[in-house]
Order: structure tokens, then sequence, then C-alpha cells
């Protein structure tokens, strides 16, 4: 700006020295008119310093700022440069964190496919179970059901033992009383071959031989007579009771050409012998009575023939009551 003064100065006098009056005023006015150019552009001048001096302080404000940018650049470089690494360190992270889950898939595809097989024959081993729980369950309503026959069945069957018991019972004391009632009947015989036994509910009368026939004979004495006599008015009340009149013989064979003809014959007739007396001299009831022979097979004393020639009568009770208690569902 200095510069561009000076430039004026120097034609301004150079100009004087050589113009006239007239020109010089031109000059004067023109000078002027320079002049308040020249102030307008100090003017102009200090707004421009004052502009580059706030364009300054702008500028290394700017270049503050910009260092700081700068610096921040680099911070956010470095921390750029390591996010990248962590970055690439999580990228690969992932990788191998995939690859995992993909392999975890795969293995819990094919243990979720091994699961459903277990599962389908678990269900199908239920659904079995089941099956043989409810068959069980059936098996043992109907057991149950047939538990209540058996029960029903029982307590019918104990009434029955209690019935047969009572029965037996009953028989057993009639028994004993008809046994002492013979035995008091035929005391007078006692130790003339008579014996009076009680055993399984029947009385036996067992009567040797001699009391009752002569040897051989089937014809009943007197004495024998009378014993069956008394025996038969002892038991001519009782009505149920079978009694059965067993003859035996011993071993002695008998051979004849008249009757009896060997032991067979003498066993039975001696029997019906019996039976006959008994029914002709008291009340007995044919019905209840039978004769049967044994002939020598059945001895009581193998070393003692007269023991084995004998009469037996067995008065057993009538079972027909029994045998309806028995029968009777």
């Amino acid at each position: 700006m200095a510069r561009i003064v000076l430039f004026y100065l120097s034609i301004v006098i150079t100009l004087a020295s050589c113009v006239t009056a007239r020109q010089y005023e031109e000059l004067e006015t023109r000078k002027n008119e320079y002049q308040t150019e020249n102030d307008k552009l100090k003017k102009s001048t200090d707004q421009l310093k004052a502009q580059a001096n706030d364009l300054n302080a702008a500028n290394a404000d700017y270049q503050k700022r910009l260092e700081g940018l700068e610096a921040d650049t680099t911070l956010l470089g470095n921390a750029n440069r390591h996010l990248r690494d962590q970055y690439d360190k999580i990228n690969e992270l992932n990788d191998i964190l995939m690859n995992k889950n993909t392999k975890m898939l795969n293995d819990m595809n094919a243990e979720n496919r091994q699961l459903l097989t277990d599962l389908q024959t678990t269900r199908q081993e239920l659904i079995e179970k089941e099956d043989a729980l409810r068959a069980l369950e059936n098996e043992l309503n109907a057991k149950e059901a047939n538990l209540d026959s058996i029960n029903s069945e029982l307590m019918s069957r104990e009434q029955k033992v209690n019935e047969l018991q009572d029965l037996l019972s009953r028989q057993q004391d009639a028994a004993t009383a008809l046994k002492n009632k013979i035995a008091d009947a035929l005391l007078g015989f006692k130790d003339k071959g008579l014996t009076i036994e009680q055993k399984n509910g029947k009385v036996y009368v067992s009567l040797e031989a001699k009391l009752l026939f002569p040897s051989g004979s089937t014809v009943i004495d007197a004495e024998g007579k009378r014993a069956l006599i008394d025996l038969a008015n002892a038991i001519e009340g009782q009505s149920d009771m079978e009694i059965i009149v067993e003859g035996h013989t011993d071993t002695d064979a008998l051979r004849s050409t008249s009757i009896p003809r060997d032991n067979w014959e003498l066993s039975v007739l001696r029997a019906t012998a019996v039976v006959k007396i008994m029914t002709e001299n008291s009340k007995v009831s044919p019905l209840i009575l039978s004769a049967s022979g044994r002939s020598e097979f059945h001895p009581v004393d193998p070393e003692d023939k007269a023991r084995n020639r004998r009469i037996e009568i067995i008065i057993s009770p009538n079972l027909n009551e029994l045998f309806e208690i028995i029968d009777n569902p």
C-alpha cells in the first residue's frame, strides 16, 4: 500500500513541474479523488487486516482444532485398528462358534432322532405294558369274582362241614349210646365169646360161633338164641341205621355132599339164621338188615381158630342224611 502512495506522489511532483494551473487543478482534483480512494483503500485495508486477524485467529483455532482432530483421528485410527483386530477375532470366534453350533445342531439332530426313536420305542413299550396291565386287571377282576365265588362256596362248604360235624357228632353220640345199651343188654354173655366195639362211627358186635352154633351146624342153640333176642330187643327201636350180619369160618376145609357143602355156604347160612332169629323175635325192621358170608378169608387172629369162627353184627348209621347234606348244592 505504501508503494502505491509513493507512486502517486511521484506522478504529482512530476506533473507540477511541467503542467499549467488548469492542469494543476485537474491534477489536484484527481489527487483528492485519489486521496479519497486511498482513504477508502486504507479503511478497506484496515478492515481486511481486521478480517485477516480474525481469519488468522480462526485459522489458529482451526489449526488447533485440526491438530486435535488429527490427534483424535490417530486415536480413532488406533481404536479402529484395535476394533478391526477385535472384529477379526470376533469373526474368527464367530466362525468357530458357528462351526461348533453346526456340529452341535447336527449332533442334536442325531440325538433328537435317537430320542424320537427311543420315545417311540418307550411309547410302544408303554402301550404294551398298559395292555398287559389291563389284561392283568381283567384277570384280577376275574380272580376276585372267582374268589368271591370261592368264598361263597367255602362258606357253603363250611356250613356243610358244620352240619356234617354236627350230624357225625350226633351219630357218634347215638352209636355210643347204642353200644352202651347193647352192652347192658348182653351183659350176661360178656365172658362167653362176646365182644362189643365202637369204631369209625359204627358198633361192632362179635359173637364166637361156640356161643351160637354147635360145631359145623347152622342151627342156633338156646343160649345163642337168647343172646340174639336180647340184642334185637336193644336195637329194635332204631330205624336210622343199617345192620349187616356177617358169617365167618376158620380155615378148616368143609366138604360135604349136603348143605352146607363148604365154608362159603356155612358162613352165609349162619348169617341168614341170625337174621331170621332177630326178625322173628323182635320188631327190628327187615329193611335195615342184610346177611352175608365171608368164609375163612377175614380172620381176626390167624393163630386162634375159635375166634375166627364168629358172627359179626355191624351196626352203622344210615348215611342218607349225610349224603343229602353233601349232595345239596
